[in-house]
């Protein structure tokens, strides 16, 4: 891109030549993530749906919510936050030989660790 006077145009700077359009690499990786679980969900036939800029407010829930999938037995909405890492605990993780895992911190609420897969199949009966 060629300059002129110190400037990218009549009205940008040059110093903002490095912050215009610049991809949030986590972003697109959440939003990547967020559309694989409404394909997968898709998969079984059940509605899904993303709220648009990954903020809930856009679906009518708290700005914290990612998605919401339509529960096909009461039509009630579960709303879903979606958060992808690098890696996983490995304890985290359900071993092949459990179908569910159940962790909690100490004094803590308890929670239930299950592929989506698995959980959309129970979700469905």
């Amino acid at each position: 891109m060629e300059s002129v006077g110190g400037y990218i145009n009549q009205y940008l700077p040059i110093e903002f030549l490095g912050k215009i359009n610049m991809p949030n690499k986590s972003k697109q990786k959440g939003n990547r993530f967020e559309r694989q679980i409404v394909e997968a969900v898709e998969l079984h036939e059940v509605k899904c749906v993303r709220a648009w800029g990954s903020n809930g407010k856009a679906l009518g829930h708290h700005e914290e919510v990612d998605l919401v999938i339509t529960d096909p037995s009461t039509w009630n909405d579960i709303k879903v936050q979606a958060k992808c890492r690098k890696a996983l605990p490995k304890w985290i993780k359900p071993s092949e030989h459990v179908d569910i895992q159940v962790i909690k911190e100490d004094r803590g609420k308890i929670y239930v660790v299950q592929e989506l897969n698995d959980w959309l199949v129970n979700l469905k009966e």
